[in-house]
C-alpha cells in the first residue's frame, strides 16, 4: 500500500502531558547540589520564607457567666436569687382574689347561694392567686395565677 505523495503520514498521538498542558519540568524548591558538592544537606541554603508572619498571641480574657434557670411559681414559697437585690431568699407569699375566686362566687350566685354563701370563695386561699415577694427588698418577684 502506498501513500500519495501530497499527504503527510500522521505521527504518534500526543502524550498525556502535551494534551493536558502539564509542564514536565517542575521547578525545584531547593537548590540542586552541583556535581562536586555533597548532597547531605550541609552547605545548602534553604529557600527564603515568603509566607505570612507568625500571628501575635492575644491575651485571653475569661468571663464567667451564671445562667439562672427560670423559676416556676406555685402556691408555696420558692427558694431563689432575688433579681432586685441579688440575695438568696425564700419568697414570702400573699393571696389575692383572682379570676377563679370571682368565677366561683358567680357560680354560687347562679346556684342560689345569694344570702352571703356566695362570698365563701373569698375566704378560701386555694381559690386565690398567689404573689411572691422578696422578704429583703419587698420587690414583687413573681405570681401564680389559678386561671
Amino acid at each position: 500500500m502506498s501513500v500519495p505523495s501530497g499527504t503527510s503520514v500522521p505521527s504518534a498521538p500526543p502524550s498525556y502531558e502535551e494534551t493536558t498542558g502539564i509542564n514536565v519540568s517542575y521547578p525545584h524548591p531547593y537548590s540542586i547540589p552541583e556535581p562536586g558538592q555533597k548532597s547531605d544537606g550541609k552547605g545548602m541554603k534553604p529557600p527564603p520564607y515568603t509566607g505570612q508572619p507568625a500571628p501575635v498571641p492575644n491575651p485571653v480574657t475569661v468571663q464567667t457567666v451564671y445562667v439562672q434557670q427560670p423559676v416556676v411559681f406555685y402556691d408555696r414559697p420558692v427558694q431563689m436569687c432575688c433579681p432586685s437585690c441579688n440575695q438568696m431568699i425564700v419568697t414570702r407569699i400573699s393571696y389575692d382574689s383572682g379570676a377563679l375566686t370571682w368565677l366561683s362566687c358567680g357560680g354560687l350566685c347562679l346556684l342560689g347561694c345569694v344570702a352571703g354563701c356566695c362570698l365563701i370563695p373569698f375566704c378560701i386561699d386555694a381559690l386565690k392567686d398567689v404573689d411572691h415577694t422578696c422578704p429583703n427588698c419587698n420587690a414583687l418577684v413573681g405570681s401564680y395565677k389559678r386561671l
